[in-house]
């Protein structure tokens, strides 16, 4: 693998940049692999890069239908933070947000981490509550959160000149994440990518997944692409709101039901906002990226949607509740819209586990899965390489749902 610095960049310049090493091969399709993970997302990609790197396993595939980074990984709002509720949970995204803050250095690939904080406005005191009882058990597992006051919310967002006392949800504090950070989601992509290439496995783009294929001993045997079929012992499912699509042409139905979520960004503007803004009471969050575009996101669709695309009412509903905390936006304009579809699961908690086809694992469930990418990568790599859980995503199995052992996780932005 070439490296990336800035001696490299000078040497180069001198070339014209003609001669840099391309990011991945594309190798011809062959007929067997020890591992096939279905999905080249971040989960997909980096779950490719740990069983490489950390286990020595690189006769492996990535089939991805469209191209590499192009799914959910790139349609997201790029937020990294570990405040959730549960005692399952912190721990998870505690390590998946530290494995964020070297991956720069680990993988060669400049993520364009910035750790931001993020700010929690709060509307009502049953809220707070929730958020201080939040507090106190992500203190146990040392994820930072703070509570503040509404002079002090203020004062990190000078932008917030609405939510006063004579308003429809005035604002009586906050709480502080410091740990929050946003970065690039195409870079996470591409690095994840390049580094696992380099340790000897395959990208193969355009190269979509029609069905999975069982042995007569009902195990997995393979899968059948527009490319022919290629067989494997383990196949990883990592496509996120198409994971039934797929699942069910083993015969296998899941706790799934797929759900659009959608985002805007507004035109570029002078730097404004230098923290994660988080109103989950009102329905809405935001942050100002490094090209000065706000990059918002709101609540999910109420109903099943495979759509990608943005529905109007739920584009109104989320500006007009930013409007009311920062009236002054209303003069910006919309640059572009997407929407993205993610498979939830009833306790809004991921799954991460072979199912009752053996051989056969999915990575499913991400409500939010781009903070969980790297974490989710290293447990799921683990699981497939050494056929046991790995102890950050033991409880995030099918087993939950036999016994309604839910991991209820309510710290999702802007769940309601």
């Amino acid at each position: 693998m070439q490296n990336y610095s800035l001696f490299s960049l000078a040497k180069n310049a001198f070339t014209g940049h003609r001669n840099w090493q391309k990011a991945w091969r594309s190798p011809p399709l062959k007929d067997e692999y020890d591992v096939i993970i279905i999905g080249a997302g971040g989960h997909g990609l980096a779950t490719a890069y740990y069983l490489a790197s950390e286990y020595g396993i690189t006769n492996v595939a990535v089939l991805e239908r469209g191209w590499l980074g192009g799914g959910n990984v790139a349609r997201n709002t790029v937020t990294v933070r570990s405040n959730y509720l549960r005692d399952q949970s912190i721990p998870f995204y505690v390590k998946s947000v530290s494995l964020y803050e070297g991956l720069t250095k680990n993988l060669n690939f400049n993520m364009m981490h910035s750790k931001r904080t993020m700010v929690d406005v709060v509307h009502n005191y049953p809220k707070m509550r929730d958020l201080r009882r939040r507090q106190l058990t992500m203190d146990i597992y040392g994820s930072s959160y703070e509570q503040i006051s509404t002079e002090q919310v203020r004062k990190l967002i000078p932008a917030l000149t609405g939510g006063g006392a004579n308003s429809r949800l005035p604002i009586i504090g906050g709480m502080v994440h410091k740990d929050a950070g946003v970065n690039r989601h195409d870079a996470v992509a591409w690095g994840y990518a390049r580094a696992a290439d380099s340790l000897g496995v395959e990208m193969h783009q355009q190269t979509g997944v029609k069905s999975l294929i069982r042995g007569t001993n009902g195990n997995i045997e393979g899968v059948d692409t527009v490319k022919g079929i290629v067989k494997a012992k383990k196949v990883i499912v990592s496509v996120s709101g198409h994971t039934t699509t797929l699942t069910e042409t083993a015969g296998l139905r899941l706790p799934l039901r797929t759900m659009n979520l959608t985002a805007f960004v507004s035109e570029p503007i002078k730097p404004l906002v230098d923290v994660i803004v988080n109103c989950s009471d009102l329905g809405f969050y935001f942050s100002q990226s490094d090209k000065g575009e706000l990059v918002i996101g709101g609540a999910p669709d109420s109903g099943q949607s495979f759509r990608r695309d943005i529905k109007q009412h739920v584009f109104e509903d989320t500006v007009g509740a930013m409007l009311e905390l920062f009236p002054a936006f209303k003069k910006l304009k919309l640059l572009r819209q997407w929407g993205g579809h993610l498979d939830i699961t009833p306790d809004a908690s991921p799954i991460m586990d072979e199912t009752s086809v053996s051989g056969l694992y999915v990575s499913a469930g991400w409500w939010g899965g781009y903070k969980a990418i790297p974490a989710g990568g290293l447990t799921m790599a683990h699981q497939v390489a050494t056929n046991s859980p790995h102890p950050l995503m033991a409880d995030f199995s099918f087993n939950r749902f036999k016994n309604l052992d839910y991991i209820l996780e309510t710290g999702t932005t802007t769940a309601r």
